[in-house]
């Protein structure tokens, strides 16, 4: 299993009129929690990019059990439960308050496609690479 944690401090226009971190919102925080994920991993998006892989979401699940405010510091725990078999990857996200407080629960699935073909492909290599030591069951 890989786990990665950032934070991102909910900011003004990020609110609704209530002072709650707008439910649309969720998502980029769910992004931002992947592209550090995967920067911690040594490697960006954009060098995905630059090896001819995008990765479109095909599916995002969200379950909001309380508020975040403005100015709240929200850590964004981010997992891998299982290295990725077919051109699907998930990554399972939390966000927590300061008082470390369960705020919200989300899974976002995004297809590997090849940027020339637009056609699914597999896990691109060197992120495999990088990710086996994290799931020693598929060292076999």
């Amino acid at each position: 299993m890989f786990i990665s944690t950032t934070t991102i401090r909910v900011r003004y226009g990020e609110t609704d009129q209530m002072g709650y971190l707008y439910y649309g919102n969720y998502g980029l925080y769910y992004e931002v929690g992947r592209a550090e994920a995967i920067r911690e991993l040594g490697f960006t998006y954009k060098e995905l990019e630059d090896q001819g892989v995008i990765m479109p979401v095909a599916e995002l699940n969200v379950k909001y059990l309380r508020p975040a405010y403005y100015d709240d510091l929200i850590t964004v725990k981010t997992t891998l439960r299982e290295l990725p078999k077919s051109s699907k990857i998930q990554f399972h996200s939390e966000l927590y308050n300061e008082k470390n407080e369960l705020l919200n629960v989300g899974v976002t699935t995004l297809v590997f496609i090849d940027v020339k073909t637009k056609l699914k492909a597999g896990l691109p290599e060197e992120l495999k690479k990088r990710l086996l030591p994290f799931f020693p069951e598929n060292n076999l």
